[in-house]
């Protein structure tokens, strides 16, 4: 999903309803009625603690020279203040000096829709390429809004320092809570096999799926057994794996992406 990012009281003032505009240069080809995510940067310094509150849903993206933006707009942007010489210094701290009369600048607005609770912004590492990830930590997990009901599956993979290297959701329609546990687990472990990874610690808050992977309990549903002997399949092929149960708390990345496909459906809040 794309991304806009703002500063912390600019956020603030969007999540409580006084802002719905936004001044971009660089806006990733952003069209009216996307969805994109809204990045808090709650400590501009230090981007592992920013945060994901809500949504964006884009409603009018309007196009200006810079040297003819009507400067009312600027009130409702931005800048705050109908001031060309403040609004010019404001966008060169951001895109540098080559600001001038001719350069195209779009006002987006938009509606935001919250989260039920804000999920962490993933700092994600661009690996070069043919850069091999030799060993890494997968987080998986699978929910469904109503056991059965509308279900979806999220992974997130990171290095052994804990830089998010990818993240993933699916929607999976209508399935059980277990079944949506295995598929994340399959596609995570897909993923790894995939990129030539050779050792994976895998880390799901589901304890009746770890203990069935360790071989601590049988698989006595007969819906999870294909799903069951797929991951079975890819775990062989690993040099080294491990399964550890972690409580919620720790898996909270591939449950926001868990979150992140129910609500691209249902289009209602996170549900926690």
């Amino acid at each position: 999903m794309k991304q806009l990012k703002f500063e912390h009281q600019y956020a603030k003032d969007i999540i409580v309803g006084l802002r719905r505009t936004t001044l971009r240069i660089d806006d990733k080809d952003i069209r009216i009625g996307e969805r994109v995510q809204l990045i808090d940067k709650t400590s501009s310094n230090k981007p592992q603690e920013w945060e994901v509150p809500g949504e964006l849903i884009v409603n009018g993206i309007q196009e200006f020279r810079l040297g003819n933006i009507p400067l009312q707009l600027v009130v409702d942007a931005e800048i705050g203040d109908a001031d060309k010489g403040k609004l010019y210094a404001f966008l060169r701290r951001f895109y540098g000096e080559y600001i001038n009369d001719e350069t195209i600048i779009k006002l987006i607005n938009f509606e935001f829709e919250p989260y039920a609770q804000a999920v962490p912004y993933l700092i994600k590492k661009e690996m070069a390429k043919g850069e091999k990830l030799e060993k890494a930590v997968l987080y998986a997990d699978g929910g469904s809004r109503g056991n059965p009901g509308p279900s979806a599956a999220g992974f997130v993979i990171q290095d052994m320092t804990g830089v998010v290297i990818e993240s993933w959701n699916k929607y999976l329609g209508i399935t059980t809570n277990n079944q949506a546990e295995y598929h994340a687990l399959v596609a995570g472990l897909e993923w790894c096999k995939q990129r030539d990874v050779r050792e994976v610690i895998v880390r799901l808050d589901s304890l009746l799926v770890v203990n069935q992977m360790k071989g601590i309990f049988k698989v006595k549903n007969r819906e999870l057994w294909t799903l069951y002997e797929t991951a079975k399949k890819y775990q062989a092929t690993f040099r080294k794996i491990s399964f550890t149960h972690v409580p919620r708390e720790l898996n909270k990345q591939a449950d926001a992406e868990v979150n992140k496909a129910l609500d691209a459906i249902s289009g209602k809040d996170v549900v926690q």
